[in-house]
């Protein structure tokens, strides 16, 4: 890729930007409200869904690349099957915004935007682990991407309680992840990832650091949802295959926090479907910390997994399994220091 395609891809991206932008600005006169509850940080109403600017600038930006575009492409059936995921899950997500559905409900949607990707044929068939090699799933292919994907999405979602945590951190994830696609030469990741980052990075200035509309299910849904679809289509789908592993290191975060706060939770014998504010990032707020130091080291957990996704992908294979597991090292930290700090603020079950 020469220079000159860069700054063009750049210039494209920056104007993605402003429509993500003039549509959260347009969000905020609508005044879809989020009200304030005893589970929610803020004391106020205030409007959400400006996660529609993401949409909005993502689905514009993928679109022109289907019909213009000669360069990062895959098959057409799973190019397809991209859009159609993505416009699945943002009206799904957008719905949810308005009507507040309950969890069974929201779960229900969601799985019928993710069969939407897996029925264009986004399956990941097998696994290409480091020192052992490829490995089919077998029957397990479309449970297991099922899983994948509602995982990721439920995680941003519920890692979205903090002005500008699941924002900034899907938008280094995806910067990270076209990085990745552009050294590899994983032409569709690239640019996909650049054009989910573009309508991020209209969103966040009106997010952080003081929140004049949050983004919604509609946000934090389709940013989780579109990089799990994306870890799907690097894993076997892009011209050069890269680790299914890419995605969940860059959100080593998010995914550490949501299945810490489970087995913690289902081991206290508490409901787990219940609503709570017992995620780590919630309760390091609640014991004093600065809500903003909580979400740029979140943004930090990320790049740290894009970095440790650059040395895995150079490491020999001897080495590859060891990398993902020292994003563990900073999460376990993390967790000593929340704990700690919980118990010093005498937080119930802390």
């Amino acid at each position: 890729m020469t220079l000159l395609a860069f700054a063009k891809h750049i210039l494209f991206c920056l104007g993605l930007a402003l429509v993500s932008a003039l549509v959260v600005r347009a969000m905020i006169d609508a005044r879809v409200m989020d009200l304030p509850d005893a589970r929610k940080a803020h004391s106020v109403p205030i409007p959400k869904s400006g996660g529609v600017g993401i949409v909005t600038a993502f689905l514009l930006g993928i679109s022109v690349l289907y019909g213009f575009a000669d360069f990062a492409r895959i098959a057409a059936p799973y190019f397809r099957g991209v859009i159609l995921a993505a416009a699945a899950i943002a009206i799904v997500s957008f719905a949810d915004d308005v009507r507040d559905f309950p969890f069974a409900v929201k779960l229900a949607a969601q799985v019928l935007a993710a069969l939407a990707a897996i029925g264009s044929g986004l399956v990941v068939r097998s696994l290409n682990l480091p020192l052992i090699g490829p490995q089919p799933l077998g029957l397990l292919a479309i449970p297991a991407t099922l899983a994948w994907l509602l995982f990721a999405t439920n995680a941003m979602n519920f890692i979205d309680g903090m002005n500008g945590l699941a924002a900034g951190t899907s938008l280094v994830a995806a910067l990270f992840l076209a990085a990745i696609g552009w050294t590899q030469n994983a032409d569709f990741v690239y640019f996909a990832g650049l054009l989910l980052a573009a309508g991020i990075a209209g969103f966040l200035p009106f997010n952080f650091p003081r929140a004049r509309i949050f983004m919604g299910d509609v946000g934090s849904q389709f940013c989780g949802f579109m990089l799990a679809v994306l870890g799907v289509v690097a894993a076997r789908f892009d011209r050069v295959d890269l680790s299914f592993l890419i995605v969940p290191m860059l959100l080593n975060g998010v995914l550490y926090d949501v299945a810490f706060t489970l087995v913690r939770r289902v081991l206290a014998g508490e409901n787990p479907a219940r609503a709570h504010r017992g995620h780590l990032y919630q309760v390091a707020a609640r014991s004093g910390m600065d809500p903003r130091f909580v979400a740029v080291l979140h943004w930090a957990f990320a790049a740290l997994g894009g970095i440790v996704s650059f040395g895995f992908i150079a490491a020999p294979s001897a080495l590859r399994p060891v990398l993902p597991l020292l994003l563990l090292m900073p999460q376990t930290i993390w967790t000593v220091v929340v704990v700690r700090a919980a118990r010093r603020a005498q937080i119930g079950a802390w």
